[in-house]
């Protein structure tokens, strides 16, 4: 049974809790713009995650405020009014009568009116919460607004004094999964698993990635996902060593290493998940050892997912078994404190090991409190453990490190996982695709 989608009295839950860090303050949120792929065709529209979170609203050219102090109005949103003539072209609108009935607004009114109304819900406001972004006219308008108020000022003894960004107060919010928003978070993960076990049983050589690709993002569609979270990466032999490669237009030769970083959108929330495979079943011997090396130091990593740990810790444990194993396998040389301060092994392994993850795939909140201390992982957190080793044809070792045998070059694995902190640990919402060499090579 699929899961409920995230009730109306959650967002009104999510706008209280906000509006109580605002104190005196309004907040102003706009939706995503629609984009075009070429020309006059649009690809489909997708809701700015802010504005979505607070209001469940799915349509564009929609403004929304959120003003605690006025005494009428504290959820207000601009939207697009009803026009039959449009809607037969692009869909139905909930319109401003609608917004207010299904969505929660104390008041709603067309986008047009939104240079006359948006004054009244900052007018006695002490600061403005704005994330000064894409789009320069809005970002104009906003500002505009705040210079007029702040030159009535001292006439009117109120008005906003300063303009801040809110990502500080409500991303926080965003870290922690309320439990319907981790029922989506697993069907995602869920249909992202089940579409990997499928490519991982589809592949053999002979096969175009773009081949693998289509199965994958098939399964998506067919168990009821919006599609990928990403564009998907579908890499063969020494491609996998291109982190964000995309033209997926190889085709697969028996021995390849396949690596896939593929994750399916479901309501709105993500997976992401990353395996790699030989093509044809077999390891090659190279092949077993640097993928057992990622492997394990996946596994220490998770390992380090806990509530009351600092953010880093997992990554630092992920460095450490990489570079270890990469000494003893002669790929690099010396002290490995050293390696690891003057960050040496980066030619091998050059990104972090995790990024959070929920409704943006590298999903809000802040990974550090201040310059030196990390985010403490708590209960609710998700994150994905992903650590790699990419030894590219045309490696360039660090200074002073050995160079790199032909037998090794070509060889890219990435282990990737979603992993859910929880009261006592973790759990891994990913674990139905396999990863043990023995049943990768089962097949």
């Amino acid at each position: 049974m699929s899961p409920a989608p995230i009730a109306p009295a959650e967002y009104r839950q999510r706008r209280e809790t906000l509006m109580a860090r605002l104190g005196q303050g309004s907040a102003i949120f706009q939706s995503a713009p629609t984009a075009v792929m070429h020309n006059d065709v649009e690809y489909v529209f997708r809701q700015d995650s802010d504005f979505y979170y607070l209001t469940g609203f799915n349509e564009p050219e929609a403004v929304a405020v959120l003003a605690p102090w006025h005494e009428e109005h504290r959820f207000i949103l601009f939207v697009q009014p009803k026009d039959l003539e449009k809607e037969t072209w692009t869909g139905f609108r909930y319109g401003v009568e609608g917004v207010t009935e299904h969505f929660g607004a104390d008041i709603a009114y067309s986008i047009t009116e939104l240079e006359e109304k948006l004054p009244q819900y900052l007018a006695k406001a002490d600061r403005i919460y704005y994330h000064l972004g894409r789009d320069h006219h809005f970002n104009d308008t906003v500002i505009r607004h705040w210079q007029k108020l702040m030159a009535a000022y001292p006439r009117q003894g109120t008005g906003p004094r300063a303009l801040e960004n809110p990502h500080h107060l409500l991303h926080p919010l965003r870290q922690v999964k309320s439990a319907a928003e981790l029922s989506l978070v697993r069907e995602a993960c869920r249909i992202s698993s089940e579409a990997h076990n499928r490519a991982r049983s589809f592949a053999r050589p002979g096969l175009y990635e773009y081949q693998i690709q289509a199965e994958i993002e098939h399964t998506f569609r067919l168990q009821g996902g919006m599609g990928p979270a990403y564009p998907s990466i579908v890499a063969a032999g020494s491609n996998a060593c291109v982190l964000h490669y995309v033209n997926n237009n190889t085709q697969l030769q028996a021995g390849d290493l396949l690596l896939i970083d593929a994750g399916c959108a479901y309501d709105y929330y993500n997976g992401d998940i990353t395996r790699a495979f030989p093509v044809g079943g077999r390891f090659t011997p190279e092949q077993k050892i640097i993928y057992e090396l990622a492997l394990e130091a996946q596994k220490q990593a998770i390992a380090e997912v806990k509530p009351g740990n600092p953010y880093n810790q997992f990554h630092d444990r992920a460095v450490r078994v990489i570079v270890e194993g990469l000494l003893d396998l002669g790929l690099l040389a010396g002290d490995p404190e050293e390696i690891i301060k003057e960050e040496k092994y980066k030619p091998f392994y050059m990104h972090r090991t995790g990024h959070w993850l929920g409704l943006d795939v590298h999903d809000a909140g802040a990974y550090k409190v201040d310059e030196e201390t990390w985010q403490t992982l708590q209960p609710g957190n998700v994150l994905t453990v992903e650590p790699g080793i990419y030894i590219s044809p045309d490696i360039k070792p660090a200074e002073g490190q050995p160079e790199v045998p032909t037998q090794w070059r070509g060889v890219g694995v990435r282990i990737e996982d979603d992993v859910l902190v929880t009261e006592t640990g973790n759990e891994v919402l990913t674990a139905g695709v396999p990863k043990e060499v023995a049943d990768l090579e089962s097949l």
